[in-house]
Formats: C-alpha cells, sequence, structure tokens
C-alpha cells in the first residue's frame, strides 16, 4: 500500500482529496489529510475507509515529520510560507514533494541537494502558476515544431464570478484564499514589451488598465503579473520581444481596486486603533479630511472623478462611507478591508465561479505573421466545488497518481511542469474533468 500526505484541507483541496480518494481503492493507496482544523478534514473526508485525519500544527516538527516519514509522496497546499517545512523533511526522509505555490528562493537553494537525493520537488504544479506554464510549454513546442520564430508571448488568467452569480457592481466575489486578492500586485511587476524591460510599481499597477475579448464573456481587463521575465528563461523563447503574464479581473474591479489603493485603504503596515472607530471615521483619518458633511464628494475630488462616477458608486457598494463601527482590536487598513470585503464578496452556496484563461502569441512562419489564441472558461459546480478548487487541486492529484503508478519518471531536482513528459500526460487527463483549450488562428 502507497501512502500519500496531503497536507492542507482549505479552500483549494476538495477537487484534490476526492480525486485521490475515489482512485484510493483501485491503487490501493492510504491517503492522510493533514490540517490545523478537523472539521476541515472531517468535511474532505467523510468516513472513507482508505482516509486518515491528522490534525496537527504544522510548525511543531514532532507532529509533522512523522506523517511524512510515513508517506510515499506529499503534496503540499499549505500557504506558500509553510512549504519549506515540508521540503526540509522530504529531503531528510527521501520523499518527492508537489507544491501549487510559486517556487520560492527557499526551495530554489535546495535544488542541488534534491537533485543529489534523485527527488522531484514540483513547484507551481496548480492553475496559475501550473496550467499555464503546461499549455504555454506544449503551444511554444508544437510552434517550434514547424519553425516558427516566436515573437509576443501574452498569457492571461483569473478567478471570476460567473455571469450568473454575478450580483454585485464589482463583478468578483472569493472564490480562492481572501488575503492573497488583498495582496495582489504589492511587489509591482515587471515584463517585456517590443523589446524594452518594463516596470510597474504597485502605485501605478491598476490605472488605465487594457481590455481583452475573451470569446462567450464580456470584455476583461488585466494588469500585469509579477515577474514575468523570471520564465523567460524557462520558456526558452530567446527571440521573443514581448512577454507577459497578467491577472484578469472585469474593468470595474480594476477602477474600485486603483481608488482604494489611492486612499491608503489597503495599507498593511499602518496601525488603527478600532476602538470607537466607524468606516466613515476611519476613511478621514486616511485621507486627512475633518469636514463634517459631503465625504464622498471630497474623495471623488480627491481622486480627480466627476460627481457621481461610478467608481465612487463601487465604494459606497462597498460600505466604506457608513457610521457602522470597525470590528474591535488594534488592525492594520488591509486588515479592517478584509473583514469588510469578507462579507461584501461572500460566496453563496448556490454561487458558481469562473476561471478564465488565455494564452497570446504571435509568431512568424514562412515570412507570414500568425496569431494563435488558446482559451479555456470553466464553471464551478457550486458551493465548495469550485473552478478554482478543480484546477488548483486535480494536477497536484494527477501527477501524483502518475509517479506512484510508475506511468512518470518523476524529474529530478526543485522543478516546474514544463517538460513533456509532465504536462501530456497531466493535460490529457485534465480534459477529462472539463479543463478543455480551445485554439483559434488568425
Amino acid at each position: 500500500m502507497q501512502t500519500i500526505l496531503v497536507a492542507g484541507a482549505g479552500k483549494s483541496s476538495i477537487y484534490l482529496i476526492e480525486y485521490l480518494l475515489e482512485n484510493a481503492s483501485r491503487n490501493k493507496w492510504h491517503i492522510i489529510v493533514a490540517d490545523g482544523d478537523a472539521d476541515a478534514i472531517a468535511r474532505k473526508i467523510g468516513k472513507h475507509s482508505r482516509a486518515e485525519a491528522a490534525v496537527i500544527d504544522i510548525n511543531k516538527k514532532a507532529e509533522r515529520e512523522p506523517l511524512v516519514k510515513r508517506a510515499d509522496i506529499v503534496l503540499s497546499l499549505m500557504p506558500p510560507h509553510l512549504h519549506i517545512l515540508l521540503a526540509k523533511d522530504c529531503l531528510k526522509y527521501n520523499k518527492n514533494l508537489i507544491t501549487s505555490s510559486y517556487i520560492s528562493d527557499e526551495m530554489k537553494e535546495m535544488d542541488a541537494e534534491v537533485k543529489a537525493a534523485g527527488l522531484m520537488f514540483m513547484c507551481e504544479m496548480g492553475l496559475d502558476p501550473g496550467i499555464d506554464h503546461m499549455t504555454a510549454s506544449k503551444i511554444i513546442n508544437s510552434i517550434r515544431k514547424v519553425a516558427g520564430l516566436i515573437l509576443s508571448f501574452k498569457s492571461y488568467c483569473g478567478g471570476l464570478i460567473a455571469p450568473e452569480s454575478d450580483t454585485n457592481p464589482w463583478h468578483y466575489k472569493f472564490s480562492w484564499n481572501p488575503r492573497n486578492i488583498i495582496n495582489a500586485g504589492m511587489d509591482g511587476a515587471h515584463y517585456l514589451q517590443n523589446g524594452k524591460n518594463i516596470e510597474v510599481p504597485y502605485a501605478k499597477m491598476f490605472e488605465n488598465n487594457k481590455k481583452i475579448k475573451i470569446p462567450g464573456l464580456n470584455a476583461l481587463a488585466y494588469y500585469p503579473n509579477r515577474d514575468s521575465l523570471k520564465y523567460l528563461e524557462l520558456y526558452d523563447v530567446p527571440e521573443i520581444k514581448t512577454f507577459m503574464r497578467a491577472t484578469l479581473r472585469y474593468p470595474a474591479f480594476c477602477r474600485g481596486w486603483n481608488a482604494l489603493m489611492k486612499l491608503g485603504l489597503i495599507n498593511d503596515t499602518d496601525q488603527i486603533d478600532t476602538t470607537g472607530l466607524t468606516y466613515t471615521a476611519w476613511v478621514q483619518q486616511k485621507i486627512g479630511y475633518r469636514g463634517k458633511t459631503g465625504l464622498e464628494k471630497h474623495v471623488a475630488e480627491m481622486l480627480g472623478l466627476p460627481e457621481g462616477d461610478p467608481t465612487i458608486g463601487l465604494l459606497v457598494w462597498l460600505g466604506i462611507f457608513t457610521d457602522e463601527s470597525l470590528p474591535g482590536g488594534v488592525k492594520s487598513s488591509s486588515d479592517i478591508l478584509l473583514e469588510l470585503l469578507l462579507r461584501q464578496w461572500k460566496m453563496n452556496p448556490a454561487d458558481k465561479d469562473m476561471v478564465v484563461m488565455e494564452h497570446e502569441i504571435e509568431y512568424e512562419h514562412k515570412g507570414r505573421m500568425i496569431t494563435l489564441s488558446s482559451s479555456m472558461v470553466l464553471k464551478g459546480d457550486g458551493g465548495d466545488h469550485t473552478a478554482m478548487a478543480k484546477t488548483v487541486g486535480l494536477p497536484m492529484g494527477i501527477l501524483a497518481s502518475l509517479v506512484l503508478g510508475g506511468k512518470l519518471k518523476p524529474p529530478v531536482g526543485v522543478v516546474l511542469p514544463v517538460m513533456q513528459s509532465v504536462y501530456r500526460p497531466v493535460l490529457r487527463e485534465l480534459e477529462h474533468f472539463g479543463i478543455i483549450f480551445k485554439d483559434e488562428v488568425r
């Protein structure tokens, strides 16, 4: 019997755990699900005969290490900064590791040791990063086969609300880690455009966002995602002139978020004494406004917007101009905003989310410029069964299955899923779950 350790039973874990349990009897797997929340584990595994609940503090070595030692492979859906704890355990006990998060500098530094041990530490094996790497690599390699010269690569991805569940003016609800939404873009972005390195600071991230049309959807907006240039070598496109990875949102979201940022309401370093403070008083304090009336008008003037601009309507809808008391305790502005958004952007049980991804590649073939668009739109099934959870968790589960079943020789080192031996079988299996890309050439 082979043992699989799944670390993390949060929002993104349900499809991964269900996939493993559905295949456990046939493959003689034993599935250990570890988390600090016993109820979260119980909701995922029920009373399955091949599942084991492990309620642990992941930070405690004595609770964590014995589970890693028992496992044949470790799958981590823990917060990104905790992957390194499991990685060190996996190296110590000679176990393969799969995570869905961006590769960290600490993880990179382990590469030589991981290679020497003959292990696979597969990072960025989720949606974005993950499915984006695999599908992009597949497209790039197919273009190379026809001797195409790739000049531009743009990749867009967003976790959104499905149109039938879109009931607020921001056109957004939380389908994954809310804290990640608050922190999105804070490190700025770096990409290549027409041969020039472009750097975008956080203060400019949500200004004048360009639009993109995905088949079957209303126009979306996008903003550049982190440091795109670190993937240039990985994708091996030395001739390229434009290279950008971007996040998709609806235009209203970008306008509203830009306003919140300019008002200083996404600050995670300030300290606010919320005792007796209302949302209106918080906003007044942040912008230094001492007037008794006309706060909305003053904010519009600060933002350079005409009175009655829809952006002010977005802020009004959030509730930042109300006399409702703030949550108690000392918090940062980001914490205050997050608690407000958790209420306003909460998904109802019947709501469905939607994941959208598109690659747009321009290449030259026999003197002719060709544009290839490859897009995927996937809606969730409602409740905890979100499209986000499906696209983050299933690639990890499929890779683990292939490795344990001896159908895939694990690539050695701290790696990303850009090799054909990985992306071909994983993408093929994902199609059975409706994760399918449609190509258009023009």
